[in-house]
C-alpha cells in the first residue's frame, strides 16, 4: 500500500493505494465518521486486479483546505479530477454513506468520467425513500448536523466518544471495528476544519436533494449495497433509484453486516465490488 496527496483546485487530496496504475481504477470513498482508513483492510486484495484509489475526502485525514462547496456533485468532480490527474483510467467510484451519495453524484452529472458507480449503506437526498428515513428518529443527527456551528462546539474534543455512538448503533458487530480503526477515524477529524467538513456535508443535503429531486437519465451502471442490519428493504432504494433515472441497477444485500461493509463483511464486499467490475470494466 502507497500514500500520496495529489493537488486539485487548492486542495490537497490523499488517498491510499494499492495495485498497478496501468490496470482500471477503482476509487473508494468514505462517509460520516470515517476516513480512508476503512478500507485499508482490503486495499492489498483488490490491488491485486484493479488499480486502488482510497481518498480521505476533502478537509478530512491528510486531505486539506476546504472545498468551494460541500454539495456532492461537487465532491465527486474533486475526486474524479484527482484520479484523473494521477492517471486513472476505465474509473469504478465506489463510496458508502456520504462516500456513496459522492459516488451517485459522478453518475448522475459526470458520467462520461467514470464506467461505473458503486452506492453503499446511504439514502439518496431527494430519492426515495429520502424522507422516510430522514423522518425516522433514529436518523436525528441528518438534523442536528445542520445546525449552524452547534455540532462543531459540542463534539470539538470528544470525537471519539461521539463517533463511538454511530459505530455502536450502526454495525451488526460493533467489535470488528477494533479501537487502533476507532482511534484513526477519531484522528482524521482532530482538527477544526476536519470537523467542520464532515458537518457540511449534512448542511448541503438540502442543494443534494434539490438537484436529485430533478429527474435525469443515468445510463452508466450503478450496484446498491446493504448491510441487513437495519432491516429495511433494499426494494424500496432500488426503486427510488430506477425512478431517479437510473436505468442499468443491480443490487444486492450482504448478510450478516451493518454499516461498514469493507469492516464487517471484508470478503463479501470485495466479492461484490469485483464481480461489478469485471461487468462494466475490464479487470486484470
Amino acid at each position: 500500500m502507497r500514500r500520496g496527496v495529489i493537488q486539485v483546485d487548492g486542495l490537497g487530496l490523499a488517498y491510499r493505494e494499492a495495485g498497478d496504475g496501468a490496470r482500471p481504477t477503482l476509487i473508494l470513498l468514505h462517509g460520516w465518521p470515517h476516513s480512508s482508513l476503512l478500507y485499508a483492510n482490503i486495499l492489498e486484495t483488490l490491488g491485486q486486479r484493479l488499480r486502488v484509489l482510497a481518498f480521505d475526502l476533502p478537509g478530512i485525514g491528510d486531505s486539506r483546505g476546504s472545498p468551494a462547496s460541500a454539495e456532492k456533485v461537487h465532491l465527486a468532480d474533486l475526486i474524479l479530477s484527482a484520479a484523473e490527474k494521477a492517471g486513472a483510467r476505465s474509473i469504478l467510484i465506489a463510496g458508502l454513506d456520504v462516500g456513496g451519495m459522492t459516488a451517485f453524484a459522478a453518475a448522475r452529472d459526470h458520467a462520461p468520467r467514470i464506467a461505473g458507480a458503486l452506492v453503499a449503506n446511504t439514502v439518496i437526498p431527494g430519492i426515495d425513500p429520502w424522507e422516510k428515513v430522514r423522518a425516522d428518529p433514529r436518523i436525528w443527527h441528518f438534523a442536528f448536523h445542520q445546525v449552524p456551528q452547534l455540532p462543531e462546539t459540542l463534539v470539538a474534543g470528544h470525537q471519539r466518544a461521539y463517533f463511538d455512538f454511530f459505530y455502536d448503533v450502526l454495525a451488526k458487530n460493533p467489535a470488528s471495528l477494533t479501537a487502533a480503526l476507532r482511534n484513526g477515524m477519531a484522528d482524521a477529524y482532530a482538527r477544526p476544519e476536519a470537523l467542520r467538513a464532515g458537518f457540511e456535508w449534512y448542511r448541503a443535503f438540502p442543494q443534494d436533494a434539490k438537484r436529485n429531486a430533478v429527474h435525469k437519465r443515468i445510463e452508466v451502471p450503478l450496484l446498491y449495497l446493504r448491510g441487513d442490519a437495519d432491516g429495511r428493504a433494499i426494494e424500496d432504494y432500488a426503486n427510488g433509484l430506477r425512478s431517479a433515472g437510473v436505468e442499468n441497477l443491480d443490487h444486492a444485500v450482504v448478510r450478516g453486516s451493518g454499516e461498514y461493509l469493507p469492516v464487517e463483511a471484508p470478503e463479501a464486499f470485495i466479492e461484490q465490488v469485483l464481480r461489478f467490475a469485471g461487468r462494466v470494466i475490464p479487470t486484470q
